[in-house]
């Protein structure tokens, strides 16, 4: 190992060099094995310590809880911003925010034991779909997400809980992914996939998207700093379109 190390110091000056004069350096195939086994034992050992889930996040909140909260958001970012700059709204009904930042539908679904069938709520509201299109774990299909969507649902039913499916926010562009071209129309078609869904298994639909979107497909105006995620006025209008979804099954 200290061998590897030692070649590694040894050739980077090299390199450098070697782009300043443009000079071709060669290492012989077993020193190139040799640093290959090397970073790719970093690589393993990195992911085994990874808590790829994030369960670390909610694990002390969820273990202080006195009571079950009637209702659970699972989600990505919005659904956590949400809980954070409106906490009034989770707290005075008994809502429990269970988003985290950059989530894909895959890591909800490893996750929805832990935060939400052991927290034993009545229902549970399931916004995900923005960062699977962003393609923050890399491709999916639309058809996989609705799977994730479904997976989640099906325990949910199976531990007494009443899942409703939340649309994906309106977004036509992502600031951190680029690359990625008509958002906005893969969000729309993502929605219709998943109201077909929950029309054929009578599940409630929740509806931000109509409320919140432009024609195009686009957030509406003065209501996100980045076209993705609402301010307090963008949840300002979904909060009574959740409420009422909710108050067919909970009272206050």
């Amino acid at each position: 190992m200290k061998k590897i190390i030692l070649s590694i110091l040894f050739l980077l000056p090299l390199a450098m060099m070697a782009q300043e004069n443009e000079v071709t350096l060669k290492i012989t195939g077993e020193e190139y094995k040799q640093l290959e086994r090397h970073f790719n034992g970093k690589n393993r050992n990195a992911q085994r310590n990874r808590d790829w889930a994030s369960f670390w996040r909610y694990e002390k909140a969820n273990a202080e809880l006195s009571t079950a909260p009637s209702v659970v958001f699972m989600g990505n970012s919005i659904t956590d911003n949400w809980a954070r700059m409106h906490k009034e709204f989770f707290e005075e009904n008994n809502f429990a925010g269970r988003g985290i930042g950059g989530q894909t539908s895959a890591e909800m679904l490893v996750r929805f034991q832990a935060d939400v069938i052991n927290l034993k709520p009545k229902l549970v509201l399931i916004m995900a779909g923005t960062n699977d299109v962003a393609g923050n774990n890399g491709a999916i299909t639309l058809e996989h997400v609705v799977q994730n969507i479904q997976s989640m649902c099906e325990l949910a039913k199976a531990h007494g809980i009443r899942p409703l499916i939340c649309s994906v926010p309106p977004c036509a562009g992502f600031n951190w992914a680029p690359e990625v071209k008509d958002a906005a129309g893969t969000i729309r078609t993502l929605n219709t996939l998943l109201k077909d869904y929950a029309k054929k298994n009578k599940i409630d639909y929740v509806d931000y998207w109509t409320a919140l979107a432009k024609p195009n497909g686009a957030m509406k105006d003065g209501i996100s700093d980045d076209g993705c995620h609402p301010t307090l006025d963008g949840y300002a209008i979904m909060e009574p379109i959740a409420l009422k979804a909710i108050r067919k099954y909970v009272k206050k």
